[in-house]
């Protein structure tokens, strides 16, 4: 093919994509969505959602109103009348709209690394036989996760079982049957893996858990608000997440822990604060676990984070999960479909499943370059973001993310690698 025949069809190519970018967006239910968020009214194509969120416009009045009415108003009062039921409040919604849970058994509190060390500590608190001393986690999930067992397990001595999991798919129902066992008491897993994007197979694996006697904990960083999830329905014993990603709660938000009911009766939990106390304000000598889940909270609500993603859990709320997923799916679904145009054939390897079903919000694609490549898109306005030792992440959130907005983000990578 000459290189002027080889233009003319890149040309072709390119045009069909971008008409068929816009198509999906005049077709998705969700479109009018995007308008409710802060700068998707510029030519920034934002690929990093499953990183940081953007803003909702509303979440700028709310954040407004509360510094001059609530903080500036109420001031002190502002405890009593509201801020410390929002921990349990936004807990309630975030649990109903998102995560498939009943009432009663998601709190906001803490970093994700704190949750989680409180959930794993918690979790193996509630482990009665002695025999279970193993933890069992794989390779490739999130470094907190790895790093917060390796040092739970040396402050116990516990011995931590390895599932080797492939960085292009994920932990299957197989490999957690085959790693678990008489010894076996907890088992850590992310529902979306945050390197590849694929979607674990939640229930299979919390009944393979619960079949070898071991109680199962769920790292939902990168799944809630992105995919459908069925805790209860599931029957999995405990959960986190962070709240910056596709909830946008903001920069540091607050993360939840979800607590099966069957658990919190005489549940321990490891970090023991004045309002996870039984009445916070009588500051008693001695520790008495507030009932219910609220025991698992230790210091002071962060209350921004919380007012933050407040707009998001009603939009939530009023399209349902089930509509965010499948415009999750069609967003990674035309990812992929311009990566085979055009990042194959450049020697660009997709890292993710190519099964959409497999897949949650984001996909994953190497090149050597791309670390380079990464930092001249970030100076176009061209924002993914780089996993070494050479992966782009295309982070995509169903609420704030359009298809001509992918589309423009993919052409610009697909520039940047033919120079």
């Amino acid at each position: 093919m000459s290189r002027a025949t080889e233009a003319t069809t890149d040309n072709h190519d390119a045009a069909a994509l971008l008409k068929r970018a816009a198509h999906l967006d005049a077709v998705d239910p969700l479109a009018r969505y995007r308008d409710l968020f802060v700068g998707t009214d510029t030519d920034l194509s934002y690929l990093d959602g499953n990183s940081l969120g953007r803003p909702l416009k509303r979440t700028v009045d709310d954040i407004s109103a509360f510094i001059r009415d609530g903080w500036g108003g109420r001031l002190i009062r502002g405890w009593n009348e509201e801020w410390l039921d929002l921990p349990q409040a936004i807990g309630d919604q975030l649990g109903r709209a998102v995560l498939g849970a009943a009432p009663g058994q998601t709190i906001i509190a803490d970093s994700t690394t704190v949750v989680l060390y409180k959930l794993i500590r918690a979790a193996l608190a509630a482990v009665d036989d002695p025999a279970r001393t193993e933890i069992v986690l794989d390779t490739d999930n999130f470094p907190t996760d790895r790093y917060l067992v390796e040092g739970i397990a040396r402050e116990e001595g516990l011995t931590l079982t390895w599932i080797e999991a492939d960085p292009a798919t994920g932990v299957t129902p197989e490999q957690v049957r085959d790693a678990t066992g008489p010894g076996t008491a907890v088992v850590l897993l992310s529902h979306v893996a945050y390197r590849s994007g694929f979607l674990a197979d939640l229930r299979a694996i919390t009944g393979v858990a619960h079949s070898a006697g071991a109680l199962v904990v769920w790292d939902l960083c990168h799944s809630a608000g992105s995919v459908e999830i069925e805790l209860d329905a599931a029957g999995v014993d405990f959960a986190a997440g962070c709240t910056y990603k596709y909830l946008n709660g903001g920069p540091g938000s607050p993360a939840f822990a979800y607590i099966n009911a069957r658990h919190l009766p005489g549940l321990q939990q490891p970090i023991w604060g004045w309002m996870g106390r039984k009445d916070a304000f009588e500051m008693a000598a001695g520790y008495e676990p507030a009932a219910g889940i609220r025991g698992f909270l230790s210091g002071t609500p962060a209350v921004f984070g919380m007012l933050a993603m407040r707009g998001t859990l009603d939009l939530i709320e009023e399209t349902g999960m089930a509509a965010i997923r499948q415009k999750s799916l069609a967003l990674t679904a035309y990812a992929v479909e311009l990566f085979e145009a055009w990042l194959e054939p450049l020697g660009v390897a997709l890292a993710s499943p190519r099964e959409p079903g497999l897949r949650g919000s984001h996909i994953t694609l190497d090149h050597p370059a791309f670390r380079t490549v990464t930092a001249a898109l970030w100076e176009q306005d061209v924002i993914p973001d780089f996993r070494a030792p050479q992966g782009i992440r295309i982070g995509l959130s169903p609420l704030s993310t359009g298809f001509a907005e992918v589309h423009r983000g993919m052409a610009a990578i697909h520039d940047l690698l033919q120079r």
